[in-house]
């Protein structure tokens, strides 16, 4: 399915850029007319996404985040993070809740978070490479809409 609407961001993986992230993803979002949960369940899955690459992906330097988002007539909206750092060696071990690299201040539950408020929850990557997360959330058509 071709999308109807998108835009891509590149950004540093700085901390201050994580709120940025998750306003421009809001933003964009608001063209499907989302409900208040909506938005801040998108906002959320968005801050962890963005969170682990700048925590896990370049733990030791700067890096860059891409960011696409995407918008499709069935109301759908797909947030695609990736960032080009360490990558993950082991994907399945990792989406597991409470498991973290990040240290004892990490909580673990970065892809359970993401996968809780959206659809569906795929996670790419490769060592010394980078991961891509892509993330889907349908948003309900309001009455009237």
């Amino acid at each position: 399915m071709k999308p109807i609407n998108e835009v891509k961001l590149t950004f540093l993986s700085r901390s201050a850029n994580e709120g940025f992230a998750r306003t421009a993803a809001a933003c964009f979002a608001a063209q499907l007319d989302p409900t208040l949960d909506e938005v801040n369940d998108v906002k959320t899955a968005v801050s962890e996404a963005v969170t682990n690459c700048i925590v896990h992906a370049y733990p030791d330097k700067l890096g860059t985040v891409a960011m696409r988002l995407r918008l499709f007539e069935d109301n759908t909206l797909e947030i695609q993070v990736r960032d080009t750092g360490i990558g993950i060696s082991d994907v399945e071990k990792a989406r597991k809740p409470l498991y973290t690299t990040g240290g004892d201040d990490r909580s673990g539950m970065g892809f359970t978070i993401m996968e809780s408020f959206m659809d569906t929850l795929k996670v790419k990557s490769t060592e010394g490479k980078g991961t891509t997360v892509t993330m889907r959330r349908r948003i309900s058509r309001r009455l009237g809409a």
